[in-house]
Protein backbone atom coordinates (compact mmCIF):
# COMPACT_ATOMS: atom_id res chain seq x y z
CA UNK A 1 0.00 0.00 0.00
CA UNK A 2 0.97 3.03 -0.81
CA UNK A 3 1.76 5.99 1.69
CA UNK A 4 -0.71 8.41 -0.31
CA UNK A 5 -3.69 5.72 -0.17
CA UNK A 6 -2.48 4.94 4.02
CA UNK A 7 -4.13 7.41 6.65
CA UNK A 8 -1.62 9.56 8.08
CA UNK A 9 -0.37 8.23 11.54
CA UNK A 10 -0.20 10.08 14.90
CA UNK A 11 3.38 9.63 15.68
CA UNK A 12 3.98 10.77 19.56
CA UNK A 13 7.95 11.44 20.06
CA UNK A 14 9.41 11.00 23.45
CA UNK A 15 12.24 12.31 24.67
CA UNK A 16 15.13 10.04 23.88
CA UNK A 17 14.21 10.41 19.74
CA UNK A 18 15.30 13.70 19.94
CA UNK A 19 18.70 12.16 21.76
CA UNK A 20 19.24 9.27 18.80
CA UNK A 21 18.99 11.68 15.94
CA UNK A 22 22.67 12.82 17.47
CA UNK A 23 23.84 9.62 18.98
CA UNK A 24 26.37 7.27 17.17
CA UNK A 25 23.97 4.40 18.04
CA UNK A 26 20.74 5.45 17.11
CA UNK A 27 21.07 8.09 14.16
CA UNK A 28 20.79 5.18 11.20
CA UNK A 29 16.89 4.65 12.38
CA UNK A 30 16.48 8.34 14.02
CA UNK A 31 17.32 10.25 10.69
CA UNK A 32 15.09 8.60 8.23
CA UNK A 33 12.37 8.93 10.33
CA UNK A 34 12.55 12.58 11.08
CA UNK A 35 12.97 12.93 7.28
CA UNK A 36 9.72 11.22 6.98
CA UNK A 37 8.32 13.94 9.72
CA UNK A 38 9.60 16.76 7.23
CA UNK A 39 7.83 15.31 4.01
CA UNK A 40 4.77 15.88 6.08
CA UNK A 41 4.08 11.55 6.73
CA UNK A 42 3.02 11.71 10.06
CA UNK A 43 0.88 14.02 12.70
CA UNK A 44 3.32 14.47 15.38
CA UNK A 45 2.26 14.77 19.28
CA UNK A 46 4.90 16.88 21.06
CA UNK A 47 4.66 17.34 25.13
CA UNK A 48 5.43 19.72 28.10
CA UNK A 49 7.24 16.66 29.28
CA UNK A 50 9.15 15.85 26.13
CA UNK A 51 9.90 19.66 26.16
CA UNK A 52 10.88 19.81 29.90
CA UNK A 53 13.10 17.13 29.47
CA UNK A 54 14.83 19.00 26.66
CA UNK A 55 15.09 22.10 28.32
CA UNK A 56 18.70 21.49 29.22
CA UNK A 57 19.76 20.08 26.04
CA UNK A 58 22.49 21.50 23.75
CA UNK A 59 21.33 24.06 20.70
CA UNK A 60 21.36 21.49 18.32
CA UNK A 61 19.30 19.21 20.08
CA UNK A 62 16.75 22.44 20.68
CA UNK A 63 17.24 22.99 16.78
CA UNK A 64 16.00 19.85 15.62
CA UNK A 65 12.52 20.26 17.80
CA UNK A 66 12.10 23.71 16.53
CA UNK A 67 12.31 21.57 12.67
CA UNK A 68 9.42 20.33 13.29
CA UNK A 69 6.43 20.74 10.75
CA UNK A 70 4.12 23.61 12.65
CA UNK A 71 1.33 22.26 10.39
CA UNK A 72 1.84 18.87 11.55
CA UNK A 73 2.79 18.87 15.17
CA UNK A 74 0.57 18.88 17.89
CA UNK A 75 1.48 20.20 21.39
CA UNK A 76 0.11 18.70 24.21
CA UNK A 77 -0.04 19.24 28.06
CA UNK A 78 0.21 17.21 31.05
CA UNK A 79 -2.82 16.96 33.07
CA UNK A 80 -5.10 15.51 36.02
CA UNK A 81 -6.05 12.75 33.26
CA UNK A 82 -2.42 11.84 32.59
CA UNK A 83 -1.09 11.71 35.87
CA UNK A 84 -4.15 9.58 37.14
CA UNK A 85 -3.35 6.45 34.18
CA UNK A 86 0.26 7.49 34.63
CA UNK A 87 -0.17 6.06 38.35
CA UNK A 88 -2.42 3.82 37.11
CA UNK A 89 0.75 1.98 35.31
CA UNK A 90 2.63 2.36 38.70
CA UNK A 91 -0.02 1.13 40.75
CA UNK A 92 -0.18 -2.17 38.28
CA UNK A 93 3.47 -2.61 38.82
CA UNK A 94 3.70 -2.55 34.86
CA UNK A 95 7.21 -0.06 35.88
CA UNK A 96 8.16 0.75 39.43
CA UNK A 97 7.83 4.37 40.96
CA UNK A 98 10.90 5.99 39.70
CA UNK A 99 9.55 5.47 35.93
CA UNK A 100 6.56 8.30 36.41
CA UNK A 101 7.81 10.44 33.47
CA UNK A 102 7.77 7.45 30.98
CA UNK A 103 4.23 6.58 32.28
CA UNK A 104 3.68 9.93 31.56
CA UNK A 105 4.65 9.38 27.95
CA UNK A 106 2.50 6.54 27.43
CA UNK A 107 -0.35 8.53 29.23
CA UNK A 108 -0.14 11.15 27.06
CA UNK A 109 0.14 9.26 24.17
CA UNK A 110 -2.92 6.92 24.85
CA UNK A 111 -5.04 9.78 26.05
CA UNK A 112 -4.00 12.01 22.89
CA UNK A 113 -5.12 9.09 20.00
CA UNK A 114 -1.29 8.49 18.93
CA UNK A 115 -1.30 5.31 16.77
CA UNK A 116 2.24 4.68 17.92
CA UNK A 117 4.71 5.66 20.80
CA UNK A 118 8.25 6.17 19.16
CA UNK A 119 11.22 5.77 21.95
CA UNK A 120 14.51 4.48 22.16
CA UNK A 121 13.50 3.31 26.18
CA UNK A 122 14.18 -0.05 25.60
CA UNK A 123 14.21 -0.80 29.72
CA UNK A 124 10.93 1.34 30.71
CA UNK A 125 8.87 1.44 27.19
CA UNK A 126 9.90 -0.20 23.97
CA UNK A 127 9.64 -3.51 26.01
CA UNK A 128 7.11 -6.54 25.36
CA UNK A 129 6.28 -7.38 28.47
CA UNK A 130 5.60 -3.61 30.07
CA UNK A 131 3.41 -3.02 26.65
CA UNK A 132 1.62 -5.70 27.82
CA UNK A 133 1.46 -4.28 30.91
CA UNK A 134 0.73 -0.64 29.96
CA UNK A 135 -2.34 -2.20 27.39
CA UNK A 136 -4.06 -4.02 30.12
CA UNK A 137 -4.13 -1.16 32.16
CA UNK A 138 -5.13 1.54 29.34
CA UNK A 139 -8.53 -1.26 27.81
CA UNK A 140 -9.18 -1.52 31.51
CA UNK A 141 -9.51 2.06 31.64
CA UNK A 142 -11.67 2.41 28.80
CA UNK A 143 -8.53 3.13 26.90
CA UNK A 144 -7.57 1.84 23.44
CA UNK A 145 -4.43 -0.20 23.08
CA UNK A 146 -1.28 2.00 22.00
CA UNK A 147 1.56 0.57 19.68
CA UNK A 148 4.66 1.49 20.90
CA UNK A 149 8.14 1.29 18.65
CA UNK A 150 11.41 2.35 18.43
CA UNK A 151 12.48 4.75 14.89
CA UNK A 152 13.93 1.34 13.73
CA UNK A 153 10.79 -0.04 13.41
CA UNK A 154 9.09 2.65 11.24
CA UNK A 155 11.71 2.29 8.39
CA UNK A 156 10.32 2.15 4.87
CA UNK A 157 11.63 -0.31 2.65
CA UNK A 158 11.09 -0.29 -0.99
CA UNK A 159 8.81 -2.50 -2.79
Amino acid sequence: MTSEKMKRLRIYLDTSVFGGYFDNEFKEFTRPLFERIKANEFEVIFSNITENELSGAPDFVKELVSSLPESDTIFVESNDEATKLANQYIKEEVVGKTSFIDCLHIALATIHNANILVSWNFKHIVNVVRIIGYNSVNLAQSYKQIDIRSPRELLQYEE
